[in-house]
């Protein structure tokens, strides 16, 4: 693998353990698109550092469980806010 691809993996794990960050945000912050934030954190990472591929499985599978609720949130506040005409 280039090295440039195992630092920039490294960097985003990193990123996501430290900010509890999802995905998406991570893709935000560096620039990149989601899917492949996915695929470094998910398929890359496990080669890279399989430790750090933990800490940050650990993370994603508490988003991935906690979606629901952050979408229900969401949808709350979207409806709160919206004026009647």
């Amino acid at each position: 693998m280039w090295d440039y691809i195992s630092e920039r993996v490294t960097r985003e794990a990193e990123y996501i353990i430290e900010t509890n960050s999802t995905v998406r945000a991570a893709a935000v912050h560096f620039a990149i698109s989601k899917s492949t934030v996915h695929k470094d954190v998910t398929e890359r990472l496990k080669t890279i550092d399989k430790a750090l591929y933990k800490e940050v499985r650990g993370v994603l599978d508490k988003n991935l469980s906690e979606r629901h609720i952050r979408g229900g949130i969401a949808t709350k506040y979207k409806y709160l806010h919206k004026t009647v005409t």
